[in-house]
């Protein structure tokens, strides 16, 4: 884990200034319970009541709710098998009772736990709203902010592996002058975050909010990172182009053209006019669009119908895994991970079944599975849809991701494309798969950004 004790820089000085303000008022020895995820988490109370001061936070799970947990796991009542040999239907059950019973007999939440309060992790309250976030620097003084933005159904958890080799990059084969000073929040509604009472919390309020995070942790000039639903972020924050933004590294992209979008609306097969990867990439978001998104559809529409996600862990995680990649769904990784082998030639990669559990039940601990279901309805265009972002972006497109984006999309889509790779290997869970490849990404797509 990289030094986070590091002097001297002035956003050095602004954030260690901000907590020890707060020290003075007399109230970081005295914990309280968080007012938005009561019993599981502790956060230090502002001895002057001011709610947007840095406050750190710890996460403890009384005993009893995991012991509530095993118990309902082990008391779900099962439907029958799916009626095909294929995922078609949704998630096979045999994937599902695999699952549950590791997650009932063997799985430990207190490995997460403790690895989360390894961490220097906060809340401060932004625009009403409690929002929690991970803050790693690096012990090298000219490292570059980096705020990166988790997606559905993901967490901070996803990041966890990436957080050493970004922040540290010497002890991974990398370069002093490609270290990150890294800022990971949880999205409005997900995990230690508040959860919004109001509607308008969606991707252009998050956007802004991140915004006003860098500045307050003292971050004069900062680049954003963001897949799936923090792509979508990180996309708003490019179009929205504050001073500060130095640019955006995307392994989600926005690139489909408005003509191939009403293409696709409209059920036609490809246009013939379009090249070898246009083609494969219009066949994937047609597929997806037929057969992939029923999720987004409900949760886009009617969030709140959704209250199983609330008395139900094992239907909790059902949901959760039913997210697919650009072949199969759920993405084969994940299938990969929970049974904890090849699966018809896939691999998880770096993705274990503990890893995808530690998610699940952040999820279920939190309480936030229609809380997080709310961001798709709180949404209001097309993820997918042509990003018009003139701020220097970078692109990784990742093989298993749900559409490989074609660079001459991804060049009409981003004005001032200043790097695009396709990887051999990784998935839609990109920094979960292949932490080490997903962070020479980073580097290299944001390597021409530093001043």
């Amino acid at each position: 884990m990289s030094d986070n004790t590091s002097p001297q820089s002035p956003s050095r000085r602004h954030f260690v200034g901000a907590v020890a303000a707060t020290v003075a008022a007399g109230s970081l020895s005295q914990f309280a319970v968080a007012e938005t995820n009561p019993a599981i988490a502790q956060v230090a109370q502002a001895g002057n009541g001011d709610k947007t001061a840095i406050r750190p936070l710890r996460v403890h799970v009384p005993e009893s709710q995991l012991v509530d947990l095993r118990r309902r796991i082990k008391a779900t009542r099962w439907p029958e098998r799916e009626t095909v040999a294929d995922d078609s239907q949704g998630v096979p059950l045999a994937m599902m009772q695999e699952l549950a019973r590791h997650w009932a007999t063997g799985y430990d939440w207190r490995k997460c736990e403790a690895k989360l309060n390894s961490l220097p992790q906060f809340v401060t309250e932004i625009d009403g709203l409690d929002i929690h976030f991970i803050h790693v620097r690096s012990k090298h003084e000219n490292a570059m902010p980096l705020i990166v933005t988790h997606g559905w159904p993901g967490s901070v958890i996803e990041q966890f592996k990436i957080i050493d080799p970004l922040t540290n990059p010497t002890a991974h084969g990398a370069s002093a002058s490609d270290a990150f000073h890294l800022v990971i929040p949880s999205l409005p509604g997900y995990g230690f975050s508040g959860k919004p009472t109001t509607t308008g919390w969606g991707p252009e309020r998050t956007a802004r909010a991140w915004v006003v995070l860098m500045k307050r942790l003292g971050y004069e000039k900062f680049a954003a990172q963001g897949g799936d639903l923090g792509g979508v972020v990180c996309n708003v924050m490019g179009k929205l182009a504050p001073p500060e933004l130095l640019g955006i590294h995307v392994n989600f992209p926005a690139t489909v053209p408005a003509d191939i979008s009403k293409a696709l609306q409209a059920g036609d097969p490809p246009p013939s006019s379009l090249t070898d990867d246009e083609r494969h990439a219009y066949e994937q978001l047609a597929s997806a669009a037929k057969k992939r998104r029923a999720y987004a559809l409900e949760m886009g529409t009617r969030p709140q119908t959704l209250y199983g996600l609330s008395d139900s862990p094992v239907a909790l995680a059902s949901w959760l895994l039913d997210h697919g990649d650009g072949y199969v769904q759920p993405a084969a990784a994940l299938t990969a991970a929970v049974f904890a082998r090849p699966v018809n030639g896939e691999s998880a990669g770096e993705l274990t079944r503990d890893d995808v559990l530690d998610d699940i039940t952040l999820y279920w601990l939190t309480n936030t599975g229609i809380s997080a279901a709310r961001f798709y309805w709180e949404s209001h265009f097309n993820f997918l849809a042509s990003a018009d972002v003139s701020v220097p972006t970078a692109v990784s497109v990742f093989p298993r991701e749900n559409y490989q984006a074609p660079r001459s999309w991804t060049e009409r889509a981003y004005h001032n494309l200043v790097y695009y790779n396709r990887l051999d290997k990784g998935g839609h869970f990109a920094a979960w798969e292949q932490p080490q490849l997903f962070a020479e990404e980073v580097r290299a797509g944001l390597r021409s950004l530093r001043q």
